[in-house]
């Protein structure tokens, strides 16, 4: 079976004296619903990357930032790598490739719970095309199985690296809701990652603008219930975030107005529903979520409009931010 290393015991901390800091980009891969966004928050300690049991509902690369004293790991969120079906399909997969190339580690997420089918496969494969990053097979959910359970997929993840001709970096057993391992995980990525200070201030927790997540947020409250009915064929753009001017400093208010796009006219009666009910629903919770997270009351101005098959239409997909 080859010199399989799989980590459980916790390593010891790194010695302060004379260890260089190293700091660099990771990014986590898998199938929808592995574990990913999970891991990132649960590495991060808050909620950076939105949830969601939908493949492609991450669209665009949210960075989740662990700082260390001894290292700074960034984590990139690339999008889902999947079998394409549109041209917003093979960009999204252009833009896989491109990120997987440039980080300096890939973590793979499978579930502890699931056995390796052929969507692991495909991703696996296109790891294997990736030479130079290493690779750490994560595998998530770990508090769901027995120990043979997740004996037999550790063996199951060597083996599918040995038949593709790579080999994992490491094999690490996770379960990010139980806290199990997740510290150990940073330490295995750690001493991958370049030496150099770190990139980012201490206290960044994400990059990503904060239209870009606030987008985000509108997007799976308005995908919330409704999602085998319109599953990817909702785009959400910002127009503008703009504090409302005469207010007092103690009193802000934060106006945001965003554009709820979809594809077909007979779309629209389904995201607005009977009455406006529900596109008002969508507005009150998903503005609860953007208050928590710029920390300011917000008026949300929300608009739904047909963009015609967008998903097809380079010029409207550039427009949309793709």
């Amino acid at each position: 079976m080859g010199a399989m290393s799989v980590r459980t015991q916790s390593s010891e901390p790194p010695e302060s004296s004379g260890a260089p800091h190293r700091a660099g980009f990771a990014c986590f891969v898998g199938r929808p619903n592995a574990g990913k966004s999970t891991l990132t928050n649960a590495l991060v300690g808050q909620k950076v990357a939105i949830t969601a049991n939908q493949p492609q509902t991450t669209r665009h690369t949210v960075r989740g930032i662990v700082h260390r004293p001894d290292a700074q790991l960034i984590l990139v969120d690339t999008p889902g790598l999947h079998k394409p079906r549109t041209l917003l399909g093979e960009r999204l997969n252009d833009i896989v490739r491109t990120t997987w190339a440039e980080v300096d580690v890939i973590g793979f997420c499978l579930p502890a719970n699931e056995k390796l089918g052929p969507g692991d496969r495909f991703i696996a494969k296109e790891l294997a095309s990736i030479k130079k990053t290493p690779k750490i097979a994560i595998v998530t959910k770990t508090d769901l199985v027995d120990g043979r359970t997740l004996a037999e997929q550790l063996i199951a993840i060597d083996q599918l690296g040995t038949e593709l001709g790579f080999e994992w970096a490491e094999i690490v057993p996770v379960s990010a809701v139980g806290d199990e391992q997740v510290d150990l995980l940073a330490d295995l990525i750690v001493p991958l990652l370049p030496e150099g200070p770190a990139l980012y201030p201490e206290g960044d927790l994400t990059d990503e603008p904060e239209q870009v997540m606030v987008a985000e947020l509108i997007r799976e409250a308005a995908l919330e219930g409704v999602r085998d009915e319109l599953p990817h064929s909702i785009a959400v753009v910002v127009e503008e975030m703009l504090p409302r001017e005469d207010r007092p400093a103690d009193k802000p208010l934060l106006d945001i107005h965003a554009f709820v796009y979809i594809e077909r006219p007979s779309q629209k009666g389904i995201i607005i529903g009977p009455k406006g009910k529900r596109l008002k629903e969508v507005g009150i919770k998903s503005r609860k979520q953007i208050e928590a997270l710029l920390g300011t009351p917000v008026f949300l101005d929300l608009h739904v409009k047909v963009a015609k098959d967008w998903q097809r239409d380079p010029r409207q997909l550039r427009k949309l931010g793709f």
